[in-house]
Protein backbone atom coordinates (compact mmCIF):
# COMPACT_ATOMS: atom_id res chain seq x y z
CA UNK A 1 0.00 0.00 0.00
CA UNK A 2 1.33 3.44 -0.89
CA UNK A 3 1.25 5.53 2.29
CA UNK A 4 3.72 8.39 1.74
CA UNK A 5 5.03 10.29 4.76
CA UNK A 6 5.37 13.73 3.17
CA UNK A 7 2.72 16.26 4.10
CA UNK A 8 2.06 17.16 0.42
CA UNK A 9 0.88 13.61 -0.28
CA UNK A 10 -1.52 13.18 2.63
CA UNK A 11 -4.32 12.50 0.11
CA UNK A 12 -2.53 9.35 -1.13
CA UNK A 13 -1.70 8.39 2.43
CA UNK A 14 -5.43 8.48 3.30
CA UNK A 15 -6.34 6.34 0.28
CA UNK A 16 -3.70 3.77 1.25
CA UNK A 17 -4.50 3.77 4.95
CA UNK A 18 -8.22 3.23 4.30
CA UNK A 19 -7.27 -0.17 2.81
CA UNK A 20 -5.02 -1.35 5.66
CA UNK A 21 -5.57 -3.87 8.48
CA UNK A 22 -2.48 -2.86 10.45
CA UNK A 23 -0.22 0.20 10.46
CA UNK A 24 3.49 0.44 11.25
CA UNK A 25 4.13 3.95 12.54
CA UNK A 26 7.80 4.80 12.00
CA UNK A 27 9.07 7.41 14.45
CA UNK A 28 12.52 8.96 13.96
CA UNK A 29 14.69 8.59 17.06
CA UNK A 30 17.37 11.09 15.98
CA UNK A 31 18.07 14.30 17.91
CA UNK A 32 15.28 16.80 17.17
CA UNK A 33 13.59 14.52 14.63
CA UNK A 34 11.18 12.85 17.04
CA UNK A 35 10.28 16.26 18.47
CA UNK A 36 9.43 17.58 14.97
CA UNK A 37 7.20 14.58 14.21
CA UNK A 38 5.26 14.73 17.48
CA UNK A 39 4.90 18.55 17.42
CA UNK A 40 1.48 20.11 16.92
CA UNK A 41 1.59 19.92 13.11
CA UNK A 42 3.93 16.94 12.93
CA UNK A 43 3.44 13.94 10.66
CA UNK A 44 3.65 11.39 13.50
CA UNK A 45 0.52 12.89 15.06
CA UNK A 46 -1.38 13.28 11.79
CA UNK A 47 -0.63 9.75 10.57
CA UNK A 48 -1.52 8.06 13.87
CA UNK A 49 -4.80 10.00 14.04
CA UNK A 50 -5.68 9.19 10.42
CA UNK A 51 -4.89 5.50 10.89
CA UNK A 52 -7.28 5.23 13.85
CA UNK A 53 -9.99 7.32 12.16
CA UNK A 54 -9.81 5.20 9.01
CA UNK A 55 -10.40 2.02 11.00
CA UNK A 56 -6.87 0.64 11.32
CA UNK A 57 -7.20 -0.92 14.75
CA UNK A 58 -3.81 -2.68 14.95
CA UNK A 59 -0.68 -0.60 15.36
CA UNK A 60 3.06 -1.28 15.60
CA UNK A 61 5.51 1.52 16.42
CA UNK A 62 9.05 1.33 15.04
CA UNK A 63 11.46 3.74 16.73
CA UNK A 64 13.91 4.17 13.85
CA UNK A 65 17.42 5.67 13.51
CA UNK A 66 18.49 4.25 16.87
CA UNK A 67 22.05 4.44 15.46
CA UNK A 68 21.82 8.27 15.45
CA UNK A 69 20.56 8.88 18.99
CA UNK A 70 22.85 10.59 21.55
CA UNK A 71 24.66 8.37 22.50
CA UNK A 72 23.96 5.82 19.72
CA UNK A 73 21.45 3.06 20.61
CA UNK A 74 20.33 4.94 23.72
CA UNK A 75 17.92 3.07 26.00
CA UNK A 76 16.86 6.33 27.65
CA UNK A 77 15.92 7.86 24.29
CA UNK A 78 13.87 4.77 23.31
CA UNK A 79 12.04 4.84 26.65
CA UNK A 80 11.36 8.60 26.38
CA UNK A 81 9.86 8.18 22.89
CA UNK A 82 7.84 5.11 23.90
CA UNK A 83 6.35 7.00 26.85
CA UNK A 84 5.43 10.07 24.77
CA UNK A 85 3.99 8.16 21.78
CA UNK A 86 2.03 5.87 24.16
CA UNK A 87 0.39 8.89 25.78
CA UNK A 88 -0.51 10.37 22.39
CA UNK A 89 -1.95 7.21 20.81
CA UNK A 90 -3.95 6.56 23.99
CA UNK A 91 -5.59 9.98 23.54
CA UNK A 92 -6.51 9.02 19.97
CA UNK A 93 -8.11 5.72 21.01
CA UNK A 94 -5.43 3.02 20.79
CA UNK A 95 -4.60 0.88 23.82
CA UNK A 96 -0.79 1.22 24.23
CA UNK A 97 -0.66 -2.20 25.97
CA UNK A 98 -1.68 -3.80 22.66
CA UNK A 99 0.97 -1.91 20.63
CA UNK A 100 4.49 -3.29 20.08
CA UNK A 101 7.26 -0.66 20.37
CA UNK A 102 10.44 -1.81 18.61
CA UNK A 103 13.76 0.09 18.58
CA UNK A 104 15.24 -0.30 15.07
CA UNK A 105 17.74 1.03 12.59
CA UNK A 106 16.56 0.61 9.01
CA UNK A 107 19.97 1.72 7.73
CA UNK A 108 21.97 -0.84 9.73
CA UNK A 109 19.23 -3.48 10.02
CA UNK A 110 19.12 -3.51 13.84
CA UNK A 111 16.06 -5.42 15.17
CA UNK A 112 14.50 -5.58 11.71
CA UNK A 113 14.81 -9.32 11.03
CA UNK A 114 17.35 -10.42 13.67
CA UNK A 115 17.81 -9.27 17.28
CA UNK A 116 20.39 -6.46 17.41
CA UNK A 117 23.73 -6.88 19.19
CA UNK A 118 23.85 -3.08 19.65
CA UNK A 119 20.86 -3.02 22.01
CA UNK A 120 21.51 -5.69 24.59
CA UNK A 121 19.34 -3.69 26.99
CA UNK A 122 16.23 -4.37 24.87
CA UNK A 123 14.58 -7.51 26.22
CA UNK A 124 11.84 -7.50 23.58
CA UNK A 125 8.30 -6.20 23.18
CA UNK A 126 5.08 -7.61 24.69
CA UNK A 127 1.47 -6.95 23.75
CA UNK A 128 -1.69 -7.75 25.69
CA UNK A 129 -5.02 -8.18 23.91
CA UNK A 130 -8.18 -10.14 24.57
CA UNK A 131 -7.54 -12.48 21.61
CA UNK A 132 -4.23 -13.54 23.17
CA UNK A 133 -0.93 -12.00 24.23
CA UNK A 134 2.22 -11.97 22.09
CA UNK A 135 5.88 -11.13 22.47
CA UNK A 136 9.02 -10.93 20.36
CA UNK A 137 12.13 -8.88 19.69
CA UNK A 138 12.22 -7.74 16.07
CA UNK A 139 9.96 -5.71 13.79
CA UNK A 140 9.37 -8.88 11.76
CA UNK A 141 8.20 -10.67 14.94
CA UNK A 142 5.71 -7.82 15.52
CA UNK A 143 4.38 -8.13 11.96
CA UNK A 144 4.01 -11.89 12.40
CA UNK A 145 1.94 -11.29 15.56
CA UNK A 146 -0.77 -9.28 13.73
CA UNK A 147 -4.24 -10.76 14.16
CA UNK A 148 -5.86 -11.57 10.81
CA UNK A 149 -9.16 -9.65 10.67
CA UNK A 150 -12.46 -11.39 10.03
CA UNK A 151 -13.38 -11.38 6.35
CA UNK A 152 -17.09 -10.62 5.79
CA UNK A 153 -17.70 -12.67 2.60
CA UNK A 154 -21.42 -13.13 3.39
CA UNK A 155 -22.25 -9.41 3.05
CA UNK A 156 -23.05 -7.70 -0.28
CA UNK A 157 -20.02 -6.75 -2.38
CA UNK A 158 -18.42 -3.36 -1.65
CA UNK A 159 -15.21 -2.35 -3.40
CA UNK A 160 -14.12 1.34 -3.22
CA UNK A 161 -12.02 2.23 -6.27
CA UNK A 162 -8.46 3.32 -5.59
CA UNK A 163 -7.71 4.10 -9.25
CA UNK A 164 -8.93 3.39 -12.77
CA UNK A 165 -6.39 2.46 -15.44
CA UNK A 166 -6.57 2.17 -19.21
CA UNK A 167 -4.39 -0.75 -20.26
CA UNK A 168 -3.54 -1.27 -23.93
CA UNK A 169 -5.00 -4.45 -25.40
CA UNK A 170 -7.13 -5.05 -22.29
CA UNK A 171 -9.24 -1.94 -21.73
CA UNK A 172 -10.52 -0.30 -18.56
CA UNK A 173 -9.17 -1.76 -15.30
CA UNK A 174 -10.50 -0.41 -11.97
CA UNK A 175 -8.30 -1.21 -8.95
CA UNK A 176 -9.22 -1.39 -5.26
CA UNK A 177 -9.64 -3.52 -2.17
CA UNK A 178 -12.63 -5.76 -1.61
CA UNK A 179 -14.12 -4.62 1.73
CA UNK A 180 -17.09 -7.02 1.91
CA UNK A 181 -18.56 -9.76 -0.27
CA UNK A 182 -16.98 -11.58 -3.21
CA UNK A 183 -15.97 -10.40 -6.70
CA UNK A 184 -15.93 -12.97 -9.52
CA UNK A 185 -15.41 -12.92 -13.29
CA UNK A 186 -18.79 -12.95 -15.08
CA UNK A 187 -20.51 -10.90 -12.37
CA UNK A 188 -22.51 -7.82 -13.33
CA UNK A 189 -21.35 -4.92 -11.17
CA UNK A 190 -22.72 -1.43 -10.55
CA UNK A 191 -20.52 1.56 -9.73
CA UNK A 192 -22.05 4.23 -7.48
CA UNK A 193 -22.63 7.15 -7.60
CA UNK A 194 -21.62 7.00 -11.31
CA UNK A 195 -24.58 4.66 -11.91
CA UNK A 196 -22.63 2.55 -14.42
CA UNK A 197 -23.45 -1.18 -14.73
CA UNK A 198 -21.21 -3.63 -16.58
CA UNK A 199 -19.85 -7.19 -16.65
CA UNK A 200 -16.55 -8.19 -15.03
CA UNK A 201 -14.38 -9.97 -17.61
CA UNK A 202 -11.48 -10.98 -15.36
CA UNK A 203 -10.04 -10.40 -11.88
CA UNK A 204 -6.30 -10.24 -11.12
CA UNK A 205 -4.13 -9.91 -8.02
CA UNK A 206 -0.33 -9.58 -8.28
CA UNK A 207 -0.52 -10.44 -12.03
CA UNK A 208 -2.35 -13.70 -11.38
CA UNK A 209 -5.91 -14.49 -12.45
CA UNK A 210 -8.41 -15.15 -9.66
CA UNK A 211 -11.64 -17.15 -9.79
CA UNK A 212 -12.84 -14.99 -6.89
CA UNK A 213 -11.60 -12.08 -4.77
CA UNK A 214 -12.56 -11.90 -1.09
CA UNK A 215 -12.34 -9.11 1.54
CA UNK A 216 -8.79 -7.85 2.03
CA UNK A 217 -7.74 -8.63 -1.56
CA UNK A 218 -6.30 -5.68 -3.49
CA UNK A 219 -7.32 -6.45 -7.06
CA UNK A 220 -7.59 -5.11 -10.57
CA UNK A 221 -10.57 -6.18 -12.66
CA UNK A 222 -11.33 -5.70 -16.34
CA UNK A 223 -14.82 -4.38 -17.20
CA UNK A 224 -16.70 -4.44 -20.51
CA UNK A 225 -17.66 -1.35 -22.54
CA UNK A 226 -16.75 1.20 -19.87
CA UNK A 227 -14.46 4.16 -20.56
CA UNK A 228 -11.96 5.43 -17.98
CA UNK A 229 -13.96 8.67 -18.11
CA UNK A 230 -17.12 6.92 -16.81
CA UNK A 231 -15.80 5.81 -13.40
CA UNK A 232 -13.26 7.29 -11.01
CA UNK A 233 -11.37 6.91 -7.75
CA UNK A 234 -13.83 7.03 -4.85
CA UNK A 235 -16.66 5.27 -6.72
CA UNK A 236 -17.85 2.05 -5.05
CA UNK A 237 -18.47 -1.19 -6.96
CA UNK A 238 -21.13 -3.71 -5.89
CA UNK A 239 -23.07 -6.70 -7.24
CA UNK A 240 -25.96 -5.32 -9.30
CA UNK A 241 -28.14 -8.30 -8.24
CA UNK A 242 -27.41 -8.13 -4.49
CA UNK A 243 -28.06 -4.80 -2.73
CA UNK A 244 -25.81 -2.66 -4.97
CA UNK A 245 -24.37 0.59 -3.58
CA UNK A 246 -26.47 3.65 -4.38
CA UNK A 247 -26.09 7.39 -4.25
CA UNK A 248 -27.60 8.74 -1.02
CA UNK A 249 -29.20 12.11 -0.38
CA UNK A 250 -27.56 12.18 3.04
CA UNK A 251 -25.85 9.88 5.53
CA UNK A 252 -24.71 9.95 9.14
CA UNK A 253 -20.94 10.14 9.47
CA UNK A 254 -18.24 10.34 12.10
CA UNK A 255 -16.22 13.36 10.98
CA UNK A 256 -12.73 14.28 12.13
CA UNK A 257 -11.31 17.74 11.44
CA UNK A 258 -7.57 18.16 10.90
CA UNK A 259 -5.48 21.34 10.87
CA UNK A 260 -8.46 23.65 10.81
CA UNK A 261 -7.43 27.31 11.18
CA UNK A 262 -10.40 28.77 13.07
CA UNK A 263 -14.18 28.67 13.29
CA UNK A 264 -16.28 26.61 10.91
CA UNK A 265 -19.24 28.50 9.52
CA UNK A 266 -21.72 28.34 6.67
CA UNK A 267 -20.03 28.39 3.26
CA UNK A 268 -16.76 26.83 4.51
CA UNK A 269 -15.52 24.47 1.75
CA UNK A 270 -12.96 21.88 2.91
CA UNK A 271 -11.82 18.68 1.18
CA UNK A 272 -13.67 15.65 2.52
CA UNK A 273 -11.95 12.25 2.52
CA UNK A 274 -14.27 9.23 2.60
CA UNK A 275 -12.68 5.78 2.07
CA UNK A 276 -10.72 6.38 -1.19
CA UNK A 277 -12.66 9.48 -2.31
CA UNK A 278 -11.36 13.04 -1.91
CA UNK A 279 -13.95 15.66 -2.72
CA UNK A 280 -14.42 19.37 -2.01
CA UNK A 281 -17.68 19.96 -0.15
CA UNK A 282 -19.44 22.89 1.44
CA UNK A 283 -21.01 23.42 4.87
CA UNK A 284 -24.62 24.44 4.09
Amino acid sequence: IDAPGHRDFIKNMITGTSQADCAVLIVAGGVGEFEAGISKNGQTREHALLAFTLGVKQLIVGVNKMDSTEPPYSQARFEEITKEVSAYIKKIGYNPASVAFVPISGWHGDNMLEPSTNMGWFKGWKVERKEGNASGVTLLDALDAILPPSRPTDKPLRLPLQDVYKIGGIGTVPVGRVETGVLKPGMVVTFAPANVTTEVKSVEMHHESLTEATPGDNVGFNVKNVSVKDIRRGNVAGDSKNDPPMEAGSFLAQVIILNHPGQISQGYAPVLDCHTAHIACKFA
